[in-house]
């Protein structure tokens, strides 16, 4: 979409008193931009030859850009440190990324500094820290909306996502796992087991990684003959209470479920307190199987059948990639999923006749 920001250039003169052709102090993108009367975005895409500018908006851009000679910034002047970008701390699994990204910094000799932003809703300011601190490269867990990967980009640091949740554009590195293929894997066993009333607590739907399992558990079904029961299927935030609520509603059906499959593994333990409650034995009575396998899931009563998610292998490439662009090199690929597989342990068990 064409920029619609309002207004012309302003007062070269205003703000910080610099006048055209004054190189006394390196011009920012952001002058520019408040010079061209848009946004910060607007000029880096410009900048970079991004599509989403209108003819006039461009011209009038790239004529400030000659005009104050301004050049992109290079990686001289970055700091030999990766940022890694948490949106929150909470999760279980966070310790298992700083472990993976950790082990790279040290073994490349650069630091590791941890932030977390909080929620895009808080209406605090994100990147604005990041930017000034001048990282070598961001590895960022937190999912970056187009106008935080402009910022990024407008000042030369290279980033990754890390286990997107949304579609990205071509462009955008990236390191996952592959979800799907999860999903099929553990209701296949569930399948083979003998179970046939599968249900599937899912994760929020706007989660690309969710949908992905949910429609690996989809694809299993179909692969055993069995129908895709809307009934057996319930999606809640993924967090242990979440999960609890949604496999009381899971057992409380008249014809309750003989086996869940959660979305990940805090979701699992969910299951396990609302499956005491019901009276329920696991796995005799109800087997269940997480996602993500977490160290805590194999100390439990049953140990959890889980998808190992690979997080500190993950954390690893994601960062070798970072670390890669950080140095202007290019990269072998810009996207990479890296496979899942079954943990099967004690809460899995072939349904009662």
């Amino acid at each position: 979409m064409a920029d619609s920001a309002a207004g012309g250039p302003v007062d070269p003169a205003d703000g910080d008193g610099k006048e055209r052709g004054d190189t006394s102090r390196p011009v920012t993108i952001a002058y520019i931009a408040e010079s061209a009367g848009v946004s910060v975005p607007t000029v880096s895409k410009v900048i970079n030859g991004k599509s989403g500018v209108s003819a006039d908006t461009r011209a009038r851009v790239e004529a400030l850009v000659n005009e104050y000679g301004y050049r992109k910034p290079s990686g001289a002047n970055r700091n030999n440190v990766v940022e890694l970008v948490f949106r929150e701390l909470e999760h279980m699994w966070a310790i298992e990324i700083i472990r993976g990204v950790e082990r790279v910094a040290r073994r490349h000799r650069v630091g590791l500094m941890v932030s977390e932003f909080g929620l895009h809703d808080t209406g605090e300011p994100t990147w604005d820290d990041t930017v000034s601190r001048r990282p070598n490269c961001v590895l960022s867990v937190a999912q970056l909306s187009e106008a935080e990967r402009e910022q990024l980009r407008a000042k030369g640091i290279p980033f990754v996502v890390f286990d997107p949740a949304t579609e990205l554009p071509d462009d955008v590195p990236f390191v996952g796992a592959t979800n799907w293929s999860g999903g099929r894997a553990a209701t296949r066993h569930l399948t083979e087991l003998g179970h046939r009333r599968i249900a599937m607590i899912g994760g929020p739907e706007d989660q690309l990684y969710c949908c992905a399992r949910l429609d690996g558990y989809r694809s299993a079904l179909q692969a055993a003959g069995l129908p895709a029961d809307p009934a057996l299927v319930v999606h809640a935030a993924l967090t242990h209470e979440d999960g609890c609520a949604a496999a009381r509603a899971l057992l409380a059906l008249p014809e309750r479920p003989t086996a869940i499959f959660a979305a990940n593994d805090l979701q699992a333990l969910g299951v396990y307190q609302a499956a005491r409650e019901a009276g329920l034995r696991i796995p005799d009575d109800l087997s269940v199987v997480g996602f993500d396998d977490l160290p805590v899931v194999a100390w439990v009563d049953p140990p959890l059948t889980t998808v190992h998610q690979p997080l500190t292998e993950m954390a690893v490439a994601a960062t070798e990639l970072a670390l890669t662009l950080g140095r202007g090199e290019a990269a072998p690929q810009v996207g990479l999923e890296i496979a899942t597989t079954l943990t099967v342990r004690g809460s899995t068990a072939p349904p009662k006749d």
